[in-house]
């Protein structure tokens, strides 16, 4: 629909910026921490862009002072960062380590010091290394008793100070890229492993959403999905349901047991079928719609095109463009499902991701009509080649018409009738971006490091963050007016 006049945002709308613990800490083995996967993962050779970890990332363990006190330049509203488990808990399940608690606690003071909502993540992918040697980490049950009890800690030890907790970020990504196409710790190739895994990590989500407000009445929680909205390749009708297939097997199967507790039908009985489904025990499904949250978080970088897959002779699993080579993406699918198709009437960015802000508009309507719920704009942002010019000046205008373009749509959406909470970019820091190292660039802040090495790790304000302190400070009310 069109509107002849758009909606303001609302008060006390969050204008954000996020980060995860293992990109930006570093820190990896003081104060009492103990590895995690990634930790691991990194060191086996081939596995990221040059060799890169987080042993050191941008040292925010060391310098989160200067970088809160950049933020509260800026004007932030709120900052999401995620909790590292193996911080705070030795081994993931042994003694409470109190100088890693006492790092956050110090954190979120600082961050309400300067009014910045503090939205913390309790799990961004870096499980405890020992969980993962004891019992196999996400596909074992026991992660789901040993996850409550670390997130209760949490709650206990923060919940008086902070209201919005995002329980698992992207279930999505480090479940299918950890168990089916082996990209992400632990590196396993197996569908029926992947859904069980799968099914665990959904069970603890559940378990701490079921319990969180009486540990924090007052406060909000909801799981961060990478969401995708899947379009048809054109309107033959096979195409159209590859795109249905894609949005139930890709969105929905994680959506609607956040919402409603329930995997959806043709999805649950295609697994059945073929032996793929999750072993189901005596009160799963009773936990799982216990566990509504109070929003969905939404981690939205693209839409994805697809279109029909045969089942004989169809189109595989490809690889990822971790190079920022153009054009480097191989079509992926699963035959008798769907297969990718490059949308020809986006652009993209050097690593293949579409750029479109409309299909962000589109995904929060598909949300908000199916699940009601209010929406958080967890993550949005991009990843680019940025130049450190003379006078420590970063001209990124592109990031600039990147976020522009999508806040509007944000509005739009706010005038279509979606509760939206916040939206927090993607990222405040420069960080280590997982498989594709220091090159692939997405903050508001330059961190003078690269693949070759810390350097001096200076923090170096670009143009986009003196462009969203102006939006900040304008409630984003001249967006649409440039």
């Amino acid at each position: 629909m069109l509107h002849k006049q758009l909606q303001a945002f609302p008060d006390g709308f969050l204008w954000g910026a996020a980060s995860a613990a293992y990109q930006i800490e570093g820190a990896w083995n003081e104060a009492g921490k103990s590895p995690s996967i990634w930790d691991e993962f990194v060191r086996i050779p081939g596995k990221t862009y040059k060799g890169t970890n987080g042993d050191v990332a941008v040292d925010h363990y060391h310098r989160w002072q200067e970088d809160v006190q950049l933020m509260a330049e800026m004007g932030l509203k709120a900052y999401r960062f995620s909790v590292s488990w193996p911080r705070v808990i030795k081994d993931g399940n042994g003694e409470v380590n109190e100088q890693g608690l006492d790092f956050y606690g110090q954190l979120v003071d600082e961050l309400l010091k300067h009014g910045i909502e503090p939205i913390v993540t309790l799990y961004h992918w870096d499980l405890p290394q020992a969980l993962q040697d004891q019992y196999g980490g996400w596909e074992s049950r026991q992660v789901i008793d040993d996850f409550y009890r670390y997130s209760i800690t949490l709650f206990k030890r923060l919940g008086d100070r902070v209201k919005y907790w995002v329980s698992l970020n992207e279930q999505n990504v480090f479940i299918s890229l950890g168990y089916q196409l082996a990209l992400h710790p632990p590196g396993v190739q197996d569908r029926k492993r992947m859904y069980q895994a799968n099914h665990h990590a959904s069970l603890a989500n559940a378990k701490v959403i079921a319990d969180f407000h009486k540990y924090v009445p007052n406060g909000k929680i909801g799981p961060s999905f990478a969401y995708s909205p899947a379009y048809a390749y054109s309107s033959n009708p096979e195409d159209v349901l590859a795109a249905e297939n894609a949005e139930e097997f890709l969105s929905h199967w994680w959506m609607d047991v956040y919402a409603w507790g329930k995997y959806p039908k043709a999805a649950w009985d295609y697994l059945e079928r073929n032996g793929l489904a999750p072993e189901l025990e005596d009160g799963d499904l009773a936990l799982l719609a216990q566990g509504k949250p109070d929003f969905m978080g939404v981690n939205y970088y693209r839409t994805t095109t697809y279109e029909y897959n045969p089942l004989e002779g169809g189109v595989g699993s490809g690889g990822m463009n971790t190079s920022g080579k153009k054009g480097t993406t191989p079509e992926t699918g699963i035959p008798g499902f769907y297969k990718t198709k490059k949308n020809p009437n986006l652009e993209a960015t050097n690593w293949d991701w579409e750029i479109d802000p409309v299909g962000l508009r589109i995904g929060m309507r598909r949300i908000t009509s199916r699940y009601g719920l209010p929406i958080l704009i967890s993550e949005n942002g991009l990843g680019e080649f940025d130049q450190l010019e003379v006078n420590d000046v970063v001209k990124d205008d592109y990031r600039i018409d990147y976020i522009k373009s999508h806040l509007r749509q944000c509005q739009q959406a706010i005038t279509d009738g979606v509760d939206l909470l916040g939206y927090c970019v993607w990222s405040f820091t420069d960080l280590l971006s997982w498989l594709n190292g220091y090159q692939k660039r997405y903050g508001f802040v330059y961190v003078n490091r690269d693949e070759e090495g810390e350097k001096d790790l200076r923090r170096i304000r670009k143009n986009s963050f003196f462009w969203y302190q102006q939006v900040i400070s304008e409630n984003g009310s001249t967006l649409n007016k440039e």
